[in-house]
Formats: C-alpha cells, structure tokens, sequence
C-alpha cells in the first residue's frame, strides 16, 4: 500500500543513510529467484496430474489447499517476523517453499500434494509480507514507487519463465521439482548475504474489514473480485487446458504468455487513472475481463495462438484491478488509516482466493473444468455493475488529491504494514 500513499513528512530509514542499490536488488532478486521456481510448479502440477489420468478435481482441491494456506499466511507472518526478524523469516520461509517442492517430488500423491500447497501457500504470502514491507522501510519516498514497480515486474517476469520451463521438463520425472528446490535454495542466498538493514521490530496489523469498506467500498470490493479472478484464471487454467488435451508445450506456452498483459496494461490504464476518476478505469479494466472471458468460451479449444491473445488481455484486465483498486484505496485514506487499510485488502484478497478455488472446484466436478471460466465471467460483472453503481451516488477524488499509481500484480499481493515500530506515527 505504501507504493500509493504520498508520505513526504515521514522518514522511512528512520534516520539512517539510504539502503545502497546492491542491497535493496537483494531482496528483489531473491524473489525473482523464488518466482521462476513457483511459476514452473504451478504449471507442472495440473499436467503431471493430468498425465497420471487423476480426476482434474484434485488439481481443483490443490488450488484450493493453497489458497486456505495463503489466508493462514496474512495472519501468521506478522507474529513470525516479531519473533525473529525479516531475514530469518524470509530464509524460514523459503525453506518451506523447498520442503513443499520437495513432497512435489515424492511422488503423485494428491493428498499429500494438497498438504504440500498448502504450506506453499502459507510460505509464499509470507515472503510478499516480509519483502515488501522490508523494502518499504528501506527505500526512500522519492523512489519507493520506482522499486516496487521493478518488484513487481521482477517477480512477474520470474513466474513467466518458469511457465516456459515447463516445456523442457520431462513430465514424468521429478525434474520440476527439484529444479522449484534449486531456485529456491539459490534465492535464500542474496537475502543470507545481504547488508541491507533490519527494520526495527514490527507492530501487530490489524484487520478491520468494515472501517476499510467506509474509507473505500470500492476498494475492498476490488480486492474481494481480483482474490476470485486470479485464483480462478491462473490457477485453473493450466487445470482445464490439459483437460482439453493441450500438449505440455502449449500449457507452457500459454501460461508463460499471460504475464504480459500484467505487464503492457498496467501502465496505460494506471496513467489513465491518475488523470481521471479512477472507478471510470476500474470499470472498463472489469469490462475488459467480461470480453475476454466470452471469448475464451467462443473460442475454448481452437487454435492455441487465438486462445494465447485472448488469455493475455484476460489475465491482464484481471490483473489491473489489483493495482488500481489498491491505488484508489490509498486516495480515499488518511494517513492514520493506512495500516488498517492495508491489513484488510490483503486480508479479503486471501480470503476470496480462498473461497472462488472452492467454488470452482465444486462446480468443475459438476459442469466440467470451463465452469472457471464462467465463474471468473461472473465475478467481473457483478464488481463492474458495483463500481458503476458507486461511481453514480458517490462523488470522485479530486485529481489533485490523488496519490500517483504504481503497478501491482495480484500475484504479488499487498503488503502488511510490518515495517514500522510500534511508536511510529503514520
């Protein structure tokens, strides 16, 4: 959230001389270590299951255990972190990326794989916690926007290839896995030596869902649709292309393809936004969702370079809710709000990523793995509708009084305001 809020008057080294730049890529390249890693389990799983002739239901209830493990993340990292400091945790949490690889690796055993993402899902929402927070605390506001922005995209651009490394994976074996161990292990390694320093001790963050819907109904809502629509495109796509019978390398192909609509719409729509209302664009990028959707039911099955175009603009217009509706939060908050706020947003992204995989998954068992694609459809309606609503009784911030965007992505998600000690006045 931080990246959003116009903080000129606080100091965020808390006195001390700027990180160096070295020390600040530390943490970025770990991440984008960490990334390619989980973007090839993410694709390695659903077609390894696939391969094995499992019920795609148990890739459903996979996305599913992650998702439960996320939620637990958002409310466990902080007492984690108090307890032993940003750069143990982030090296503890590492460790139980690789220890779920590992149980990957194992063997084709879906309960133990759903166990297994689970404690992926906690470990990782515990990294964007801990990253982003140490990040905040150490850069200066003249250049917070600029490295988050290179965080994000780092981490995007890490998932992307790990998607593609599905392609030169033998299926059958536990390559995937132990290559996920190897980036893993690789990214404890800038973190473990890193000289960027420990910020002090963090606060608790509480979550208040009903004060955040009064600073920013449109906001919450934002987090509330992104949660489902993520969860539901990244995590069952790959599920419901192997069931149509996509090879390995389309799935790859695919998968590897849709972080760039994260990456080429954010920027226009976020410029967009920052000069006008910024529920105009939320709408349009929720818009923009509902076409794509319909287009990957016109044309679910056809020829994969068709479906590649349409699945970037998707995970794109998805994705660019995340981003603005984090932006449009900031703008309606005071200062004093900002750990609240922040805490919350999180919160009810992990928890619709929690609920829609559920839903999904219950509904693929009944209607087919397409019925992801409807439920995303949807989810971007319902929010459109909403945000439409509001923008016709409620008046906009005016331009003036609006922080500046930064892009975002859902798979990254917000961070809990850790950074700051307990006297620090925000």
């Amino acid at each position: 959230m931080a990246t959003s809020v116009n903080q000129t008057d606080i100091d965020p080294n808390h006195g001390a001389p700027p990180a160096p730049v070295i020390a600040i890529a530390s943490v970025i390249v770990s991440m984008a270590l960490i990334a390619v890693g989980n973007g090839l389990m993410f694709a390695y799983i659903p077609v390894r299951l696939g391969v094995e002739r499992f019920d795609p239901t148990w890739a459903g209830l996979i996305i599913t255990g992650l998702s439960a493990g996320g939620l637990a993340g958002c409310i466990l990292t902080g007492p984690l972190v108090r307890r032993v400091g940003h750069a143990r945790a982030f090296m503890v949490l590492s460790a139980l990326i690789a220890l779920s690889n590992a149980a990957i690796g194992a063997g084709t055993y879906p309960l133990l794989w759903i166990a297994a993402r689970a404690l992926y899902g906690f470990a990782i929402c515990g990294l964007f916690i801990v990253a982003q927070s140490w990040l905040n605390d150490a850069v200066a506001n003249a250049i917070r926007g600029r490295v988050m922005a290179v965080f994000y995209v780092a981490y995007v651009a890490g998932l992307g290839v790990g998607y593609a490394l599905l392609a030169a994976v033998d299926i059958a074996t536990a390559q995937a896995p132990l290559i996920g161990i190897a980036f893993t292990a690789v990214s404890i390694l800038p973190v473990g030596m890193t000289r960027l320093a420990q910020p002090p001790p963090p606060r608790a963050a509480s979550v208040a869902l009903g004060r955040a819907w009064r600073i920013s109904p449109v906001g919450v809502a934002g987090m509330l649709a992104v949660g489902g629509l993520s969860m539901a495109i990244a995590g069952f796509a790959p599920i419901h292309a192997t069931a149509k019978g996509y090879s390995q390398a389309d799935v790859a192909l695919l998968l590897s393809a849709m972080p760039v609509g994260t990456l080429i719409l954010q920027i226009p729509l976020g410029w967009i936004s920052d000069r006008t209302d910024r529920r105009y664009v939320l709408a349009g990028a929720a818009a923009l969702a509902i076409v794509a959707g319909i287009l990957a039911i016109g044309f679910d099955g056809g020829a994969l370079m068709v479906l590649v175009v349409i699945y970037i603009v998707w995970d794109g217009a998805s994705e660019s809710i995340y981003s603005l509706a984090s932006a449009h939060a900031a703008d309606r908050a005071g200062k004093d709000d900002m750990v609240a706020l922040s805490s919350s947003l999180l919160f009810a992204w992990s928890l619709s990523g929690f609920i829609v995989p559920g839903i999904v998954t219950a509904l693929s068992a009944v209607y087919g793995t397409q019925a992801f694609i409807y439920v995303a459809i949807v989810i971007a309606t319902v929010f459109c509708l909403f945000v439409l609503w509001r923008v016709a009784t409620t008046r906009a911030v005016p331009a003036t009084e609006t922080s500046s965007f930064a892009p975002m992505s859902a798979q990254a998600p917000l961070p809990v305001e850790l950074a700051y000690a307990p006297d620090d006045k925000r």
